[in-house]
């Protein structure tokens, strides 16, 4: 198995079944047991993202008709920016979920918890695929809501999310939550991550060949 050196630049991308890359992401890998790598990124990190997608902003109409293109087949990435949180990212092998935690200048804002396909890793990063749906939690753990349950629907609809996906992705929702009630697994540990912040001194993540 590829693994990653703390400190390593590595990139996730989003990769549709027939190959085609939906987004990247760069990020900082804060360590990697083989079982669980854990990274990271800031405002100023690099990453690539669907035109569509990107220029939906909050437009819910706009995100949805961003998943016709998907299911087209036909889109372009555009440059970007990360914008406004730190995240830290824990990517068990297998899962298909990540644990995301975003922080401002105030601490932890929330726990979020994406669900996606298992990673497929690469010797720069590795991939997987944003299954749409997704839980966001309070920094407490105390409650929890659905996201997005609309762009899964109808991702659902178009065949983006397929029978097998969405039964997986069944499966994964009533793992994440019983993880939340039980305090188990990567949240056992979650009250310890308040405190997590991003070094001033870490320099940005880039994506390879992407200028500053």
């Amino acid at each position: 198995m590829q693994r990653f050196d703390e400190a390593a630049t590595v990139v996730r991308r989003d990769v549709y079944r027939d190959g085609q890359v939906w987004s990247e992401h760069a990020l900082r890998v804060l360590s990697d047991t083989g079982e669980v790598l854990v990274t990271a990124c800031a405002p100023g990190a690099q990453a690539r993202l669907p035109s569509p997608y990107a220029a939906a902003g909050t437009d819910r109409s706009a995100r949805l008709a961003a998943f016709d293109a998907l299911a087209a087949g036909s889109w372009e990435l555009s440059d970007a920016r990360r914008q406004e949180t730190e995240l830290l990212l824990w990517k068990p092998a297998g899962a298909w979920y990540s644990v995301n935690a975003f922080y401002t200048a105030d601490g932890l804002r929330n726990w979020y918890i994406n669900f996606e396909r298992p990673a497929r890793r690469r010797p720069d990063g590795f991939d997987t695929f944003d299954l749409a749906v997704d839980l966001v939690v309070e920094p407490d753990l105390t409650a929890f809501s659905w996201k997005d349950e609309d762009e899964y629907a109808h991702a659902r609809r178009l065949g983006v999310i397929t029978d097998a996906e969405h039964l997986a992705v069944k499966a994964a929702r009533d793992e994440v939550v019983a993880m939340i009630e039980a305090r188990s697994g990567i949240l056992a540990e979650a009250a310890g991550w308040a405190a997590w912040r991003w070094a001033p001194d870490w320099a940005t993540p880039l994506l390879p060949r992407a200028g500053p």
